[in-house]
C-alpha cells in the first residue's frame, strides 16, 4: 500500500505541477496579448489623427468646390445677361437699319436724279452722293 500511496501523491504532485503550469502559460499569454492590445490602440491613435487631418482637408476642399461652382453660376448668368443684352443691341440695330433702308427708299423715290429699278435692292441703288453733278 505504501507504494500505491506514493504512485497517488506523485499523479496529484504532476496534476498540480501541470495545473501550475498551465496556470502560468496563461497569464504570460494574457499578459502578450495585453500588450499586443495596447500597440495596436497606440497605432489606431496615431492613424485617427492622419485620419482626421484627412477629414479636415476632405472638408476644405469640398468648401472650395462649392464657392468654385457658384462663382462658375454667377458667370454663367452674367454670360447670359449680356447675350441678351447683345441681342437686344443686334435686334435694335436691325430695325434701325430697317428704318433707315425705308427712309433711304422714300428719298430715291422722291429725288428726281436718282433712276429707280425695281429690280434693284435698295442698298444696290446708287446713292445721291455717287451720282454726277
Amino acid at each position: 500500500m505504501d507504494g500505491a500511496l506514493w504512485i497517488i501523491i506523485a499523479v496529484v504532485a504532476v496534476l498540480i505541477v501541470l495545473g501550475v503550469l498551465m496556470l502560468v502559460g496563461r497569464r504570460t499569454r494574457n499578459t502578450k496579448m495585453h500588450g499586443k492590445a495596447e500597440r495596436i490602440r497606440d497605432e489606431i491613435q496615431q492613424e485617427s489623427v492622419q485620419v482626421d487631418r484627412r477629414s479636415a482637408l476632405a472638408t476644405e476642399t469640398e468648401a472650395r468646390a462649392r464657392a468654385a461652382q457658384a462663382e462658375a453660376e454667377a458667370k454663367a448668368a452674367e454670360a447670359q445677361r449680356l447675350a441678351d443684352r447683345a441681342e437686344q443691341h443686334h435686334s435694335a440695330a436691325t430695325s434701325s437699319r430697317a428704318d433707315l433702308d425705308a427712309r433711304r427708299e422714300h428719298a430715291d423715290s422722291i429725288d428726281p436724279k436718282v433712276k429707280t429699278d425695281p429690280k434693284v435692292k435698295t442698298g444696290d441703288r446708287p446713292q445721291a452722293d455717287d451720282l454726277p453733278r
